[in-house]
């Protein structure tokens, strides 16, 4: 084949010495360099893809590897094995093998070596006069090989190797293995899966670390192959090799930055992470200590100046000094994580030694004040999230109470963080099984006196957990990212139950709950759309009731406001829900595409008993009024509340004086009353 590279380090001669089908591809996917084995097995000749533009790759022969593999492919320096790939051949036979690509540069460009290992070339015989020629030939001016026997003697290795470990052919021919890497417990762990995978008859493949003849350590990207020779009529192992060093050194380097806190030279979160997880697996009893600074940014600003070294730099010279031999991180600028198998009582004294061992400003004594919270694992809490949440809830508590405590974890603060691990981990198996279920509130139009809307309400009764109040679930599923999950389930079952009523005749409105979250997605309008489309039901019939503080998110983020209009312009409405009781805006109520005020319940309780609120309430619907804005007042539960609504101008009312949220059957049933 004809090139428009003449320059390649690799080339056509290159591919048909190796012992695997392969060929060159750049960074479109299209193929420059094309090898004899790979036109045998896959029946596509250099004539095929000679200029062919298109993704040849993508959409003839690995139509199954994704695009976003392949970018990570190009971009990376590293070797890529994919143990199991789906390759289609000419006649549309489908192929399982396995893939080592080698993403290299030439003249500026990237392209990538696809190498298709198949087993059958993997374990079938390879001969010392033949086939192992071949591969060494092709491989020898890029990699390090080595050959073992079948007891993991070495018999030969390349230049390569040699240059790189440092052996002498004399002494290396004859050692193990096992003696080309550390003698260490993580090696020995390696070695010994690379060792089970060969005598499986499976490749291996894997960066590892190595050591030279004088103990230096190297790493390598190592492949692993069994192969038999036919010669000597015994099992024998290939290792092939790519020296990964200097990548890999930049790589700790970079680990190393991303670990350490540069002004205090501790450990930070992300390291912690790693360490208290390392601890769990080793089931190793420890506190964890979270200490915050109060008020941080105001002592700063006023002492950080006449300080000699920063008060940060201080304070963790005194936390290193009082927690000798304890594993310490700082967390974010005020927030440092002691872990250590200290009491208590000793713990809370590193207040009296702040005392004791004052920062000075200008020769003053700095007030410090610590919150801080105990939290032991494992009696309190069993991974590093439920440690850390425990700790800020411990914190926030400390803080309201005055702060300057270090508090081991309460006990109701412990049963309410076992609650809410365990809701979390309930509510993923209840939408998975779809245990939720929705009941519907009714609102009665004041000028039909007949129900026009419900709202749709999730409900939740866990055999284990018991009843989930909303009021629980919500705030639980919007930290974890659920309340997406619940946003989806519910649509969908106010459109299907919408459909239903519209098809026997009810004309009924359902109205949902969302949350700005849901929204931040930029497809959301989209996804709400494509669930109308796919349930069948009119847009007309949904209402969806958003919050003051979705509200004034949504008058800043346009994209959000965009969303909105979208939904409106093909028929759903948007309520405003708890009017009154967030931060209350003009602006976004002229911005925002709202069609109904919702009056918050705790107004509405109070009705009777307060001539201001009274006033209050009344002074809301008429600025809805004033805005051409439908007003409902929820939270009704009595007939005097009714009344004095009515007579304020409210164009609905719902509550319990009309019905509790109950089934769909129930409403149809009220809808006849």
């Amino acid at each position: 084949m004809s090139l428009m590279h003449k320059s390649f380090t690799i080339d056509e001669h290159y591919l048909n010495s190796l012992p695997f089908p392969a060929f060159v591809i750049n960074q479109d996917g299209q193929a420059i360099i094309w090898g004899k084995p790979a036109e045998q097995l896959f029946g596509f000749s250099a004539t095929d893809i000679k200029g062919n533009t298109t993704p040849f790759v993508h959409e003839n022969l690995l139509r199954q590897l994704s695009l976003e593999t392949f970018q990570n492919i190009l971009k990376n320096d590293d070797n890529t094995y994919i143990d199991k790939v789906q390759v289609d051949t000419y006649t549309n036979e489908e192929i399982t093998t396995a893939l080592l690509a080698k993403p290299f540069t030439e003249q500026g460009e990237r392209f990538i070596l696809m190498m298709f290992m198949l087993p059958e070339l993997m374990i079938n015989s390879v001969s010392n006069s033949s086939t192992l020629v071949d591969l060494k030939h092709g491989l020898d001016s890029t990699f390090m090989t080595v050959t073992l026997d079948h007891d993991g003697f070495i018999l030969e290795c390349n230049a390569e190797f040699l240059k790189t470990s440092q052996w002498t052919p004399k002494r290396v021919i004859g050692k193990t293995f096992w003696q080309l890497f550390p003698d260490n417990e993580v090696s020995g762990k390696i070695t010994n899966t690379i060792w089970r995978n060969l005598n499986n008859g499976h490749t291996w493949q894997g960066e590892v670390e190595k050591i030279t003849k004088t103990g230096q350590a190297y790493w390598v990207l190592l492949t692993a192959i069994p192969t038999f020779n036919l010669e000597t009529n015994e099992q024998q192992f290939i290792l092939i090799e790519k020296d990964i060093t200097k990548s890999k050194t930049i790589q700790h380097q970079l680990e190393k930055i991303a670990y350490i806190d540069t002004e205090t030279g501790l450990m930070n979160a992300h390291r912690l992470e790693k360490v208290i997880s390392s601890m769990i697996e080793d089931d190793r009893h420890f506190s964890f200590v979270y200490l915050s600074i109060d008020k941080f940014y105001t002592l700063k600003e006023l002492h950080d100046q006449q300080i000699e070294q920063s008060l940060i730099v201080e304070f963790t010279n005194r936390i290193k000094m009082y927690f000798q031999d304890s594993t310490m991180a700082r967390i974010n600028e005020n927030d440092f994580v002691v872990i250590t198998p200290l009491s208590e009582w000793f713990i809370q004294g590193f207040l009296s030694y702040l005392q004791q061992h004052p920062i000075y400003s200008s020769n003053i004594a700095v007030p410090i004040s610590i919150s801080g919270g105990i939290t032991r694992y494992p009696e309190d809490q069993t991974t590093f999230s439920q440690l850390m949440k425990a700790s800020i809830a411990t914190i926030s508590n400390v803080r309201e109470a005055g702060g300057d405590k270090i508090v081991s974890l309460s006990k109701a603060t412990h049963k309410a963080l076992n609650r809410k691990a365990l809701i979390e981990k309930r509510l993923l198996q209840a939408l998975d099984q779809k245990n939720l279920k929705v009941l519907y509130q009714p609102q009665i139009d004041v000028y039909s006196d007949k129900i026009t809307t419900v709202e749709a309400l999730v409900r939740w009764e866990d055999e284990v957990i018991g009843v989930v109040s909303p009021d629980e679930l919500i705030p639980i599923a919007e930290e974890t990212g659920l309340i997406n999950n619940i946003g989806s389930f519910m649509l969908e079952k106010a459109c299907q139950q919408a459909l239903i009523w519209k098809k026997s005749g009810l004309d009924l409105k359902v109205s949902i709950n969302s949350s700005v979250r849901e929204f931040r997605d930029k497809n959301m309008a989209k996804s709400i759309l494509e669930m109308l489309a796919k349930t069948g039901c009119p847009a007309s019939l949904i209402q969806i009731e958003i919050t003051e503080k979705f509200a004034l998110e949504a008058e800043a983020a346009t994209f959000i406001t965009q969303q909105m209009r979208k939904l409106e312009n093909e028929g759903i409405t948007f309520i405003l829900d708890d009017f009154g009781i967030g931060y209350g805006s003009f602006r976004y109520m002229q911005i925002l595409p709202i069609d109904t005020l919702k009056i918050d319940k705790s107004f509405t309780s109070s009705l009777l008993k307060s001539e201001k609120t009274q006033k209050l309430v009344h002074g809301m619907v008429q600025l809805g009024k004033s805005m051409e804005l439908k007003i409902v007042a929820e939270g009704v539960e009595a007939s005097e509340q009714a009344d004095l609504l009515i007579t304020y101008g409210c164009d609905a009312i719902q509550g319990y004086y009309i019905s509790k949220p109950v089934t769909p059957e129930e409403i149809e049933a009220l809808l006849v009353k």
